[in-house]
């Protein structure tokens, strides 16, 4: 025992000495690579040395507005290091926050030294000596996010020279805790999130027709009642699918759930004084809090709570959107006003969400007060009685010091110049436009790029950097109306924290990548590079993500001969394991090294692990073997260009059963897309005609769309993405002779869907297919 305790004191010593020696060389080996910034800075060195936090460091501010700055810091800080620091405006600090007049004043600019012996951060604002702090933590080893202290670490960072600002002003992330509530703990959770990824707008989405969750005062029913309910139709499905998938995080969580007279009630609110703890702690983060109380529609809890706020009696929501207020009611707009009057108290934001979305109009038009409104004002149509009751929403949020936001439906009548559009519609592709040119500023948010809750596909994150690439057509002056974008978390499927988590990240990441990040910078493969390097991060901080998905194959591929099968991981911490006897692939199972050769066709499923045990989803693939390239058509090339698109009405179903319906018209079409005078009606739409392939090889093709839709090649179907569901993408080879083939793609939605077909060559370069029909 004396022996080995000799042993253990002597290891111990030898781990101090190494501590002390890098402490003393201050050398260190890291480049842009290594660091893994996201976002990415507009202008970053790296230098060959390090500085290295030590205990009783001097932190120091050359403004009194920096003191909150300067405690956010230590808190960030001193959790893991156990350090104490030191903030004072009478010396100068290791570590200097500063603010510097002389600095351009766009909000979030910021530059950052970091030497041997010190660290210098300086704006011309808050934002951005918050922004600076952002990166600093990222610089800092992953354990630097620990609860507890963590010892044995040296707490360095690179030098570096990094002059940064912000690509757009507005970098936002909406949660919706009105479906499903979320508790003020988890609130301020995303809130850490947000700051340390620079994201500043935090949209509060606190009322629908599943609950009200914002203390009103004057109308204490709101919360007493509106806030809790039974088990509704959501409910009820996360919890199939949590017992069904075997997955906790889709249980309803037992904190947010009562017993009262022996009923179960799930909901949950915010105290007034709950909603000013929340607004400082992100004001200290750089975060501005932006409320909305949806109207005039998704109002269903009040309308149901209190007299004369909708246009008749209403105490249960109908199947699909609620009762709206009644615009023609005067004591429906002065119950408006009152709970916008307690919003505006609340809150300090510039701007404040009116909604304004979904509104079902069909109580309008049997009420006598809202005939009579139209009479009185002139108006032709409900649509011009919902601009009208903008109108007067907005000008209330004038008086009071407030710019409205709305989605973007608030276009169909019209608003003033003061108001925001946040479009949400992806296949209403005018609105960016339609807005600029009536005056109005912008923020983009279009489905399905930008909607957490919506399933990820394989090319969801690489969907959302590359998403903004229509402002390339905007110039200058209609570039400065893009206020940002913003990532929108709704709730009716997301039960609890680890949920939002799992389907915020890591596309929360490629929000904030194309929020603030220099367009001219943009390489998706240096994003992909930092995303998977944030993992150990998001690790540390008990944050839930979807790992990065397996790359190098199609759902279905195709080989002549002999072929490799080769995976590849983007994350680079990630081992594969595989099988292909038809079983899901554990741990335990083979691990994929190097590509695996084949003769014959095969099945394989593969899965990732992360160091951690963290598993991906399964992916299949098939490879099928075939004996040669396809003949292309004995045919001479076809005269039309384009492909004919043959476009159906109505309540269709399936794709195989699109001619059964009322044929609207046949017209030629240059690719395969939906066209925009679809938008939200019920169709189907067939598309037909050859493609052109200009040498012998292996193509692939992707197919993705919301609601259901397949793909036939050579007459043969090679994917089937039928049947209804949210966006998805399904991926096949052929192997083609150089030549004419025959191609029909078939498509239906009911409420405005996406539809794309994609094509690549063997060497995976995207090609655009010359079609004729």
């Amino acid at each position: 025992m004396h022996i080995i305790n000799k042993i253990l004191i002597l290891g111990s010593w030898l781990v101090v000495l190494l501590l002390v020696h890098t402490s003393c060389t201050n050398s260190v080996e890291h480049s842009e690579k290594t660091l893994n910034l996201l976002p990415e800075p507009a202008q970053l060195t790296v230098g060959k040395e390090a500085f290295i936090l030590q205990d009783d460091m001097i932190i120091s501010i050359n403004a009194p507005s920096l003191k909150s700055a300067a405690d956010y810091l230590v808190t960030i800080l001193q959790r893991a290091t156990g350090y104490k620091f030191v903030v004072t405006e009478e010396e100068r600090g290791h570590i200097q926050l500063c603010i510097d007049e002389k600095l351009p004043h766009k909000e979030g600019n910021y530059t950052l030294k970091v030497t041997s012996n010190q660290i210098h951060i300086s704006s011309a604002n808050y934002a951005g000596v918050i922004a600076a702090i952002s990166t600093i933590r990222q610089m800092f080893p992953v354990e630097i996010e620990a609860s507890t202290v963590v010892l044995d670490t040296v707490w360095s960072i690179p030098t570096v020279s990094i002059i940064d600002e912000p690509r757009f002003a507005w970098r936002g992330i909406l949660l919706d805790v009105a479906r499903h509530f979320f508790s003020k703990e988890e609130v301020k959770e995303l809130l850490d999130v947000m700051a340390l990824y620079k994201m500043n707008k935090f949209h509060w989405h606190l009322t629908d027709d599943q609950g009200w969750r914002i203390e009103i005062k004057k109308y204490p029913l709101l919360t007493e009642k509106g806030a809790w309910r039974t088990f509704n139709d959501q409910d009820r499905i996360c919890m199939s699918r949590s017992k069904r998938e075997q997955n906790p995080s889709l249980a309803i969580p037992s904190d947010k759930l009562r017993i009262i007279e022996g009923d179960t009630l799930y909901g949950g609110f915010y105290t007034q004084e709950d909603i000013r703890e929340i607004i400082r702690y992100a004001a200290v983060r750089g975060i501005d809090v932006i409320p909305e109380i949806d109207m005039p529609g998704h109002m269903q809890t009040a309308v149901s709570l209190y007299a004369n706020v909708s246009c008749f009696p209403q105490k249960e929501a109908p199947m699909n959107i609620s009762s709206p207020v009644c615009p023609g009611k005067e004591s429906a707009l002065e119950f408006c006003k009152n709970v916008y009057d307690e919003i505006f108290r609340l809150f300090p934001s510039e701007y404040v969400h009116l909604g304004a979305d979904e509104v079902s109009k069909k109580n309008w038009e049997k009420c006598s007060d809202c005939q009579k409104r139209m009479k009185v004002n002139n108006l032709k149509t409900e649509e011009e009685l919902q601009s009208w009751f903008i109108h007067q929403m907005e000008q209330y949020f004038n008086e009071n010091g407030k710019r409205l936001i709305g989605w973007d439906e608030i276009l169909q009548g019209g608003v003033s110049p003061t108001a925001t559009v946040m479009w949400w519609q992806s296949y209403e592709k005018e609105v960016v436009k339609k807005s600029i040119a009536r005056g109005n500023s912008v923020i983009l948010c279009p489905n399905y790029d930008f909607y957490l809750d919506y399933s990820e596909i394989g090319q969801s994150t690489r969907l959302i950097c590359e998403s903004v690439s229509l402002l390339d057509s905007l110039n200058e002056s209609q570039s400065k109306r893009i206020l940002g974008v913003q990532g929108n978390i709704w709730g009716e499927f997301i039960p609890s924290r680890e949920r939002m988590h799992y389907m915020a990240f890591p596309r929360l990441l490629a929000i904030a990548e194309t929020g603030w990040s220099q367009a001219a910078n943009y390489n998706w493969k240096s994003f992909q590079r930092r995303m998977t390097g944030q993992f150990n991060r998001l690790d540390a901080l008990r944050i839930d993500y979807r790992m990065a998905d397996l790359e190098g194959f199609c759902n279905i591929n195709t080989f002549i001969g002999e072929t490799k099968v080769n995976v590849i991981s983007p994350d680079p911490d990630a081992v594969i394991h595989y099988t292909d006897d038809g079983t899901e692939p554990t741990e335990k199972s083979a691990v994929y090294t190097t590509p695996i050769s084949i003769r014959d066709s095969v099945s394989f499923a593969f899965r990732a692990y992360r160091p951690n045990g963290k598993s991906s989803k399964v992916f299949r693939a098939s490879y099928k073997k075939q004996n040669g390239y396809i003949p292309a058509v004995d045919i001479k090339a076809p005269k039309k260009k384009g492909l004919m698109l043959t476009w159906y009405e109505g309540d269709i179903p399936s794709c195989q059963v699109i001619e059964n319906y009322h044929l609207k018209e046949k017209r030629t079409i240059d690719d395969v897309y939906i066209p925009s005078e679809v938008g939200n009606s019920k169709v189907g739409l067939i598309f037909t005609g050859y493609f052109y392939v200009s040498v012998d090889g292996i193509y692939s093709f992707s197919l993705s769309s919301d609601e259901g839709s397949t793909l036939k090649v050579d007459e043969e179907m090679i994917i089937d993405n039928g049947g209804r569901h949210l966006r998805n993408e399904v991926s096949s080879q052929r192997a083609l002779a150089k030549g004419w083939h025959p191609l029909e793609v078939r498509y239906f939605d009911f409420n405005g869907g996406c539809l794309s077909l994609k094509m690549h060559d063997a060497s995976g370069k995207q090609i655009k297919p010359i079609y004729n029909h």
